[in-house]
């Protein structure tokens, strides 16, 4: 039998909700769910066995939380910061979630992208505390009992890597677990689930890094990944065990590298409900990023020539999502693919290259181009100039390598060109956004993926948007676990961007994307647009939802978002007998 949570949620005579634990004393504050620290009240350590535990002071939630903020600050190091959040999660995580949304836009970058990329690189050094669930080639075979230690018996989202692929930065191995917790901090400040409801998972399959496997401190197996059909199986162990123990949860593949997310996506998202957010969050944000810039333009996205920098599991996405949306605005497939231009590191995708398959899709017929180029394939600047391009995406991983002439060439065939340099971390952008604008005299649209400064330029301040998947993937996946979605399909990843899109233009009309501090709010209004999608795509589960106009489904994700907040203890009733 899985083990036991250690507490339950009850509600008293007037139906206001009271947590009724299974443990009491230095117990309970030894698990972080659970922890009130100084905020438990007199009563509470009467009952609950905790006198003389706790200093006698009793503070507020927000007492606490400005207490906690003043240490933050003190700390300079980025990822001694990563450290003081992740200590305190791990200590008392009511407080950790309620910091971090009094402060969300500052500390994003420090529990996300680009802190969380260093924080990845030394989890072995930095690792104290287990979170999650670890599964490795030493206990794949014992999965189904691995699942029943966890504590948890109703977990709804599932952030699964095999860190092969993590940010810009490659195969990590086991520190990939850092990826999967950072993550679903974000479901949680972000995305309203419930942090009971959540959890990281790591599948150690090996690592292909020697320097890892020499290191004597490195905490993952000592050996090479697996590849192929042992591959396959693993995961396969992992699949068929998760739902048995979670029917009802999501699972989000993340930082797989790009050949075994295409193949791991499409295995298993109609066995249990799931996506890869490096391919479909990634694609929705910038197609959500590259809407708004057609809005501030005055033209329509069918208007544009695309070009993408970086085939990749997260280029491919980005490349589906805004053929996705070239077809939602009136084009045919074979015109909305006509308009899209995607380079990997050997050149522009043509048909006579030997190319992977999930490339195939976007290669062009060297023939039909209508322009030379020297070589197997056209470079970056040949294609800008060669296909007048109006849009560069970046997800290459490769600096620098938005250069002066390339972004002046879009220049030269857009008055407001739409330059997005989106690879992370930051070290891996394709160009600085100060740079993109000078050399454009302040006229490109410009947006990142890691968040940089406002610039200044010609005694004018230009806002650099973050083309961030926080702003996707949290509320596609409450929206799906609200409807009991049993499959995440492509028109709901695709909803999410409109959503997003609507609620900028909206909001901040202004802007690509809205500021961070607002990620809850954006989170809301795509997780109900991705409800309406279950309905009309079939998926949804949860009854009654057909019957609900937008306002009441407004109010219905609203009043189920999860908010930190502390509530009050009882001793259980068999303890009163």
């Amino acid at each position: 039998m899985p083990v036991t949570t250690h507490y339950d949620v009850r509600r008293d005579e007037q139906g206001h909700r009271y947590l009724e634990p299974f443990v009491k004393g230095f117990d309970l504050t030894r698990i972080p769910l659970l922890n009130k620290g100084t905020a438990f009240t007199h009563e509470e350590r009467a009952a609950l066995g905790l006198d003389g535990l706790i200093a006698p002071q009793v503070d507020a939630l927000e007492t606490l939380v400005d207490r906690l903020y003043r240490d933050y600050v003190k700390v300079q190091a980025p990822l001694d910061k990563h450290v003081f959040l992740r200590n305190l999660q791990d200590r008392n995580e009511v407080l950790f979630y309620a910091l971090l949304a009094a402060h969300v836009e500052e500390m994003l970058p420090v529990v996300y992208t680009p802190t969380v990329g260093l924080a990845v690189q030394q989890f072995s050094q930095i690792y104290r505390v287990p979170r999650g669930l670890m599964l490795s080639t030493d206990n794949i075979g014992r999965a189904e009992q691995a699942l029943e230690n966890v504590p948890l018996n109703d977990v709804r989202i599932i952030v699964a890597t095999d860190s092969s692929a993590i940010l810009g930065i490659g195969d990590q191995g086991f520190g990939g677990m850092g990826i999967s917790i950072g993550k679903l901090s974000l479901y949680v400040v972000a995305g309203g689930v419930g942090p009971d409801k959540t959890l990281p998972v790591e599948l150690d399959v090996g690592t292909g890094r020697q320097d890892l496997l020499d290191d004597p401190d490195y905490l993952g197996v000592h050996h090479r990944r697996l590849t192929g059909d042992e591959y396959l199986a693993f995961v396969d162990r992992f699949v068929e065990a998760t739902r048995k123990r979670y029917p009802k949860a999501i699972i989000q593949w993340e930082d797989f590298s790009r050949d075994a997310a295409f193949t791991v996506l499409e295995r298993y998202r109609k066995v249990v409900p799931s996506f890869n957010d490096d391919i479909q969050g990634t694609g929705a944000v910038v197609l959500a990023g590259v809407l708004n810039a057609c809005r501030l333009k005055g033209e329509r996205l069918q208007d544009q020539r695309i070009v993408l920098h970086g085939a990749g599991a997260g280029g491919i996405g980005v490349t589906d999502a805004l053929r996705r949306g070239l077809m939602q605005d009136g084009l045919s497939d074979e015109q909305a693919r006509a308009r899209l231009f995607v380079l990997d590191q050997t050149g522009l995708l043509l048909t006579d290259r030997e190319l992977d398959g999930y490339k195939r899709t976007y290669a062009h017929d060297p023939a039909r181009l209508g322009f030379s180029y020297e070589g197997r394939a056209p470079g970056l600047l040949d294609t800008v100039q060669g296909v007048k391009a109006t849009v560069l995406v970046g997800l290459s991983g490769v600096a620098g390598a938005f250069s002066e002439e390339v972004v002046k060439a879009v220049h030269a065939h857009a008055a407001q060109p739409i330059v997005f340099p989106l690879s992370n971390p930051t070290a891996h952008c394709e160009a600085l956004p100060e740079d993109v604008l000078r050399w454009t005299g302040g006229a490109a649209l410009v947006s990142t993926g890691s968040p940089f400064a406002p610039v200044e330029l010609n005694g004018k301040t230009y806002p650099i948007g973050q083309g961030n998947n926080a702003f996707i993937f949290p509320g596609l996946g409450f929206g799906a676990i609200l409807a009991g979605a049993s499959e995440i399909t492509d028109e709901m990843v695709l909803a999410g961007a409109y959503a997003l899109s609507d609620y900028t233009a909206r909001q901040h009309p202004e802007r690509l994307y809205p500021p961070v501090a607002e990620l809850p709010e954006a989170s809301v209004e795509v997780a109900v647009r991705v409800i309406q999608q279950t309905l009309r795509d079939g998926v949804a589960q949860e009854q009654g939802l057909s019957e609900l106009d937008e306002a009441a489904l407004t109010e219905l994700v609203r009043a189920k978002f999860w908010a930190p907040t502390y509530l009050p203890f009882r001793a259980p009733q068999r303890d009163q007998a």
